[in-house]
C-alpha cells in the first residue's frame, strides 16, 4: 500500500507556472496532497516554458481560464479544493474572475496563496521580475560575488524555491493548521522579495554593530577570512573550508602545518596574508587526497562537488534524496528525493512526473463532465 503522507485528503488547486508556485505544490504533493496543476496550453504554446521536474505527483490539466466556460470549470473544481495557487502578477486573477473573493463564494474555507515577486502592495507590485530582480531589490544580490569585481548571479534560483515556493508551502500549512482550528480560510500573500529580505539577519546584525553594509567578498562569512573561505588544489577542484569556531581552526592549522596562524584566525590586518598561505597549502595536493586525509576529521573541511557526484554519492543516495520512479509502459525516472523527513508520516516520489495537460480528461471526468461535454470543449479550445 503506497504512503498517504501527512497532507492526505487535501486537494489543491495550482494555477501556477515555471518554478516558485510549482515547487511549492510539488512539496505539497510529496507530502500525499492531491495537487491538480492547471495552465493554459495557449501560453505554453507560446512560450514553451514547462519544467517537468516540479511536477512530480500531481495531474496536469489544460484549461483556457480567459472564457467563460474555463472559469466554471475552474469555480466547479474550487469549490472541492482546500487551497488555490497562482503565481500571476497582481490583477489578473481579478481580471479573469478566479481571485481569491470569486472563489470564497463557492468555498467560503478555502486557503487561497498567491505568489508574486514583489507582493500584492507597495510601489513595485506591478514590476515584472525574475529571480535575480529579487535577489537585487532586496539587497541580496549586493552581498554575493568577489571584492571589488560586480555581484555574482547564483546558479540556483534562490528567490524563486526559498522566497516562492517554500515560504508558499509554509503559509499554506500555517492556513490548513489555523483552518483546523477556527474553520476559516485565509489568504496568503506572498512575495519572493520579502522572502530574500528575510534572509539577511546576519547581514543586519553587521550592520547594526559596524554602521556599513557588510563588504561584498571580505565579511566574516564571505571570503574574508582563512578559516570560512573556498581554495583551489592541485587538479583544479576546490575546497570549501568552514572552520569558524576556535577549535577548528586551530586543529585546521595543525593538520596542514599551519599552527603559526591558530591565534590570528580574525586578524584584519594580516588576514590577506594567512588567506594567501592557506592557499598554497592546499595547492599541493589534489581535491581526492585531502578529502582523503581531512574529510574524516572535525575540521569543517569539504570538498566542492559537482551537481553530478552530489547525485552519486553515496550519502544522498542512503538518504533517499535520489530516488528511481518507474514510468507507466516501461522504463523509469531519477528524482531529487524529500528533504522534510517525518518519522510517522514520510513524504514520498510516488508518481512520475505527467506530460502537459496530459491529466485533462480524467481530472474532469471526477468533477462530473461527460465524455460528450468534454469532446465540445476540446473542439473549442477550452481544455487541452
Amino acid at each position: 500500500m503506497l504512503n498517504q503522507g501527512a497532507l492526505s485528503g487535501i486537494t489543491v488547486l495550482d494555477l501556477s507556472r515555471l518554478l516558485p508556485g510549482p515547487y511549492c505544490s510539488m512539496i505539497l504533493a510529496d507530502h500525499g496532497a492531491r495537487v491538480i496543476a492547471i495552465e493554459d496550453r495557449k501560453q505554453y504554446l507560446k512560450d514553451g516554458l514547462f519544467l517537468p521536474s516540479v511536477q512530480r505527483n500531481k495531474s496536469h490539466i489544460c484549461l483556457d481560464l480567459k472564457s467563460a466556460e474555463g472559469r466554471e470549470i475552474f469555480l466547479r473544481m474550487a469549490a472541492q479544493a482546500d487551497v488555490v495557487i497562482e503565481g500571476f502578477r497582481p490583477g489578473v486573477v481579478d481580471r479573469l474572475g478566479v481571485d481569491y473573493a470569486s472563489v470564497r463564494k463557492v468555498k467560503p474555507d478555502i486557503i487561497y496563496c498567491s505568489i508574486s515577486g514583489f507582493g500584492q502592495s507597495g510601489p513595485w507590485r506591478n514590476r515584472a521580475g525574475h529571480d535575480v530582480n529579487y535577489l537585487g531589490g532586496s539587497g541580496v544580490l549586493d552581498l554575493i560575488g568577489e571584492a571589488g569585481r560586480k555581484p555574482v548571479i547564483p546558479g540556483i534560483q534562490i528567490a524563486d524555491i526559498a522566497g516562492g515556493g517554500m515560504n508558499g508551502a509554509i503559509g499554506i500549512l500555517l492556513a490548513l493548521y489555523a483552518r483546523q482550528r477556527t474553520g476559516q480560510g485565509q489568504y496568503i500573500d506572498i512575495a519572493m522579495t520579502d522572502g530574500m529580505l528575510a534572509l539577511l539577519p546576519v547581514a543586519k546584525f553587521h550592520h547594526e554593530q559596524t554602521g556599513t553594509n557588510p563588504p561584498r567578498g571580505r565579511n566574516m562569512l564571505a571570503h574574508g577570512y582563512a578559516c570560512y573561505n573556498t581554495y583551489e588544489t592541485a587538479d583544479g577542484r576546490f575546497l570549501a573550508v568552514g572552520a569558524l569556531e576556535s577549535r577548528f581552526w586551530k586543529g585546521l592549522c595543525r593538520q596542514v602545518g599551519l599552527s603559526q596562524y591558530a591565534e590570528l584566525q580574525f586578524d584584519a590586518v594580516r588576514s590577506q596574508e594567512i588567506i594567501e598561505a592557506f592557499a598554497a597549502v592546499f595547492r599541493e595536493k589534489s581535491l581526492a587526497q585531502w578529502e582523503a586525509e581531512l574529510g574524516g576529521l572535525d575540521l569543517c573541511v569539504s570538498g566542492i562537488h559537482t551537481m553530478e557526484e552530489a547525485l552519486a554519492g553515496d550519502h544522498f543516495q542512503q538518504r533517499e534524496m535520489v530516488v528511481t520512479v518507474p514510468r507507466p509502459g516501461g522504463g523509469s525516472e531519477t528524482e531529487l528525493g524529500v528533504a522534510v523527513k517525518l518519522s510517522a508520516t514520510p513524504g514520498s516520489v510516488r508518481t512520475p512526473r505527467p506530460g502537459f495537460g496530459q491529466d485533462t480528461q480524467a481530472v474532469l471526468r471526477e468533477f462530473g463532465y461527460s465524455a460528450d461535454h468534454l469532446r465540445g470543449l476540446a473542439e473549442k479550445g477550452i481544455i487541452g
